[in-house]
């Protein structure tokens, strides 16, 4: 049984490459996500994407906030 797809909003890890990225939305049969701290979207097949680890979202979270300061 498949995990349902995630909503746009929410954070999601790309099985292929381990990229946590925001859903953006569906066209037609990938989901697209764009990275946290912004940027250009990516394709990826829905089975190719995970909900990320608590670990996952609170590095991810954590790189955007050095970015920031480091501006």
């Amino acid at each position: 049984m498949n995990a349902p797809a995630p909503d746009a909003g929410a954070l999601a890890v790309d099985r292929r490459n381990g990229e946590v990225g925001v859903v953006m939305g569906h066209v037609g049969t990938y989901m697209q996500l764009r990275p946290l701290g912004g940027g250009r979207e990516w394709d990826v097949p829905p089975q190719d994407v995970r909900p990320p680890t608590p670990a996952e979202e609170l590095s991810a979270k954590v790189a955007v906030a050095n970015r920031r300061w480091r501006r």
